[in-house]
């Protein structure tokens, strides 16, 4: 499975990115994707995930801000609003099969500077 990541880049507090994520190759066993993101000296987080049957789960940190949503096939998008200095880090592309094995895209960075 390939992941292929796009939409990251610069924006001012308070603005808007979107991020995409298409998944190819042997796709048919995936059932949940995801972004994650990684800010310097700090852990790998989920940001939001969303399954194919729908279900979504965000980080508290980004509720209300970020929506995630997906073609419940291969791709998946990260809508973010209002966003925050804190916001900036990379943001991984992440694909989960139905036995738990985990696919990583290479990553996108997002920074949020005046």
């Amino acid at each position: 499975v390939q992941l292929v990541e796009s939409g990251g880049g610069l924006v001012q507090p308070g603005g808007s990115l979107r991020l995409s994520c298409a998944a190819s190759g042997s796709i048919f066993s995936i059932n949940r994707m995801g972004w994650y993101r990684q800010a310097p000296g700090r852990e790998r987080e989920l940001v939001a995930a969303i399954t194919f049957g729908g279900t979504t789960n965000y980080a508290d940190s980004v509720k209300g801000r970020f929506t995630i949503s997906s073609n419940a096939k291969n791709t998946v998008y990260l809508q973010m609003n209002s966003l925050k200095p804190e916001d900036t880090a990379v943001y991984f592309c992440n694909a989960q099969r139905t036995d738990r094995y985990n696919y990583w895209g290479q990553g996108t960075q997002v920074t949020v500077s005046s």
